[in-house]
């Protein structure tokens, strides 16, 4: 049996990315045995992935070294047997656990500095594969493959008694259509819609209640999306881990959300979805679902990957009226 061990990435969305890999690998290797060392933020997204044998924590925070501990975990690892490392993350400390785990073949992309720490680094043409789920798909497959095409969608499982306790946790039911929204964007304010038209976008979806989800720190956003709205928008940003945030938008009939990982996530569920670009591009990160329609302006600024408007006046967002969400929807101006 093939055993394999996956380094993950930090970012969320990035996380979610990495599942068609995942099921490549598969089919590659059947009654491949598949562990994932990940951050304890991004676990959840794992466990909801049925490719995925086993979490191991990474108890690394963003940036930390601590080479005596990273030594300690790799040899802890050693004694599991791994017959291969796919590191997805780019930085030299992200190669150093399979490394010290002393896993005979260790692969990923060329990255700073780390041709010692990999045997398999491979060079990147950006160019040629520009969608950063095909680069995870391209360590998947043997040195000098191409990924195959289509690639399979990112796809997570939501029970359904976890799903209910959540709802019961929450003091939230379903008895009225939900519309979900993400107002956050971990990147910089330049990603985000602004509060007042998620709010007056939640004054007009009558037919649905309002749940805002999102990480402790877009609370604050959602506290002023909730009064504008006059209270019609739930603040639940910050109320719930990436666990329970999962199970909130699988309850959605609409998703309403910014470049971000929660975004992602929406896809990986197949809610209907509309997706709202300001500063970044779907030519590199688009959500991947059928059901995901990107709303964007074209604007010659854009886009600019600036975590703040570098031109001061946040044109990509502010142009970006509620009206043309609605109508993207497919619901008429109120």
């Amino acid at each position: 049996m093939t055993k394999i061990l996956i380094v993950a990435p930090s970012w969320v969305g990035d996380a979610v990315l990495a599942q068609p890999m995942f099921r490549r690998l598969h089919q590659r290797f059947p009654g491949l045995n598949l562990d994932v060392l990940a951050p304890s933020w991004v676990a959840a997204l794992f466990e909801r992935m049925p490719e995925v044998n086993q979490i191991v924590l990474s108890p690394f925070r963003h940036g930390e070294l601590k080479l005596a501990q990273r030594w300690r975990l790799g040899r802890t690892l050693a004694d599991r047997g791994y017959d291969q490392a796919i590191v997805l993350p780019n930085s030299w400390k992200s190669a150093l656990v399979p490394f010290f785990a002393g896993i005979s073949l260790r692969t990923g992309f060329t990255g700073e500095m780390r041709v010692g720490l990999l045997n398999d680094a491979r060079p990147l043409d950006k160019k040629q594969f520009p969608l950063m789920v095909e680069r995870f798909a391209l360590l998947g497959e043997q040195r000098g493959a191409k990924p195959q095409h289509p690639l399979a969608h990112p796809c997570l499982q939501v029970s359904a008694s976890r799903r209910e306790n959540t709802l019961k946790i929450m003091g939230l039911d379903t008895q009225k259509s939900v519309a979900v929204f993400c107002p956050g964007a971990e990147y910089g304010p330049a990603k985000r819609w602004p509060a007042k038209y998620f709010a007056e976008l939640a004054q007009r979806l009558d037919n649905h209640q309002v749940w805002l989800v999102g990480s402790p720190k877009d609370q604050p956003i959602g506290e002023e999306i909730r009064q504008l709205s006059g209270g019609i928008a739930i603040n639940l940003c910050g109320k719930t881990g990436l666990a329970e945030a999962i199970d909130l938008l699988s309850c959605a009939s609409l998703i309403v959300s910014n470049d971000s990982g929660l975004m992602h996530i929406a896809a990986a569920l197949d809610k209907p979805m509309i997706a709202i670009y300001g500063s970044s591009s779907p030519a590199f990160t688009p959500p991947l679902s059928p059901k995901a329609k990107i709303l964007m302006l074209d604007l010659p600024c854009m886009p600019c990957f600036q975590r703040e408007c570098p031109l001061g006046h946040f044109n990509c967002m502010m142009q970006l009226k509620p009206d043309q969400v609605l109508a993207k929807i497919g619901l008429k101006k109120l």
